[in-house]
């Protein structure tokens, strides 16, 4: 298992080598080539995945076929269908890699095997989830109440080295306008600088 997911363990939940040692086995690396789909709306989602190198996306397809881009997940995030995975129904959005990727598969059991360190305060377990309300909170809020141009700067501030590695139709998507309407707030914020 690459150092990647490890380093993470240890920097945001206090996880010791020793303890690394007792979850490994719950863990497998997967690589995901472009374009290849890990999740199917409809389907019950088994799995978390942390994102070691690449880029997944979380979306949802309407009954017209139009996709609507929920969450990125770049080097060092997690991604997955949460109410699916600890309800065990069907998924409400599609998980598939926009880059070749490399993944790190976390099954539904594994936070019930982390350990928590001594002395921790908060459980790994409700730091991740409550860092994920946090960020769904914030992009609800600024889908219903933000500009184009002040949902853009979120977008580059959340995921900053994204805008040079995604279509501008991907990000469009994100950020729930068209394409040109993009092009248009990129212009305006270039005059301002």
């Amino acid at each position: 298992m690459p150092d990647v997911f490890k380093k993470y363990l240890s920097e945001k939940g206090g996880i010791t080598d020793l303890q690394f040692d007792k979850i490994e086995p719950f863990l497998f690396e997967r690589k995901i080539k472009k374009g290849e789909t890990i999740l199917e709306q409809g389907e019950v989602c088994k799995n978390a995945w942390f994102v070691e190198v690449g880029c997944l996306r979380s979306y949802v397809t309407d009954k017209k076929g139009k996709e609507y881009i929920f969450q990125f997940a770049p080097e060092n995030w997690w991604i997955s269908e949460q109410n699916s995975l600890h309800k065990n129904e069907p998924s409400l959005l599609s998980i598939d890699a926009l880059e070749n990727s490399s993944v790190v598969v976390i099954g539904a059991n594994f936070f019930e095997q982390l350990p928590v360190p001594a002395g921790a305060n908060n459980n790994f377990r409700h730091v991740i989830l409550q860092n994920r309300l946090y960020s769904l909170q914030k992009r609800i809020i600024y889908l219903l109440s933000a500009t184009a141009e002040e949902r853009y700067i979120d977008f580059l501030n959340t995921y900053p080295a994204l805008s040079q590695r995604l279509s501008q139709k991907l990000i469009a998507s994100y950020l729930g306008i068209t394409p040109e309407s993009l092009s248009r707030v990129r212009k305006e914020l270039f005059k301002k600088n």
